[in-house]
């Protein structure tokens, strides 16, 4: 069994290989260290440098700095709106 430290090690290389692997306009869902716990950035992915990503989410566009992702995966689009009830 894996320790802690181990897991918490490949999760983050595969968030970081998700991000390197992703293109501009996928939409992704990225854990990054926040203060004493960690902040999830679910929008899409507008840019990237050596240092950040920007995740464009319904509040505007998130730079979280690639030192501090903990986690990232892809999303499916989300889901179309319900029709209004008369």
């Amino acid at each position: 069994m894996q320790e802690p430290r181990q897991q918490d090690a490949l999760a983050r290389a595969l968030a970081l290989g998700v991000l390197s692997d992703a293109a501009l306009g996928d939409r992704l869902v990225v854990r990054a260290r926040h203060g004493d716990g960690a902040q999830d950035a679910l929008g899409t992915l507008t840019a990237r440098t050596a240092d950040t990503v920007t995740i464009e989410t319904r509040r505007g566009p998130l730079d979280v700095r690639l030192a501090d992702v903990v986690a990232a995966k892809p999303v499916p689009p989300p889901p179309a709106p319900r029709p209004r009830r008369p």
